[in-house]
């Protein structure tokens, strides 16, 4: 008797893949904007780095639902944030810690 794959299970493949692909496009983001904090330098773990929207006008959140883009629009994204560790970011948005100076262009 062959097995037949039900939609249950190309559901759940289909849910594995794009996880991949986010995490993939999350280490080659981190990687693209120089893989440390652009505040502090943290450069330990890049699930604790995070990608700020400079003027925080953004087209996409790069891993906002699951959504999977090319990597040339990722780019395009990309380019309008800075990398910055957890901590600094959450600074950032509270008022604490200012962009540097470098990123305002």
């Amino acid at each position: 008797m062959a097995y037949k794959r039900k939609y249950a299970d190309r559901r759940q493949y289909l849910i594995m893949a794009v996880a991949k692909r986010r995490r993939k496009i999350k280490l080659m983001s981190v990687e693209y904007k120089g893989g440390k904090c652009q505040i502090c330098g943290y450069n330990k773990y890049p699930g604790a780095l995070d990608l700020h929207h400079i003027n925080g006008k953004k087209s996409f959140g790069i891993s906002a639902k699951g959504y999977t883009r090319s990597w040339e629009i990722t780019k395009k994204e990309l380019d309008k944030c800075i990398l910055v560790c957890s901590n600094c970011h959450r600074e950032i948005e509270a008022g604490i810690s200012q962009l540097p100076k470098e990123t305002l262009g």
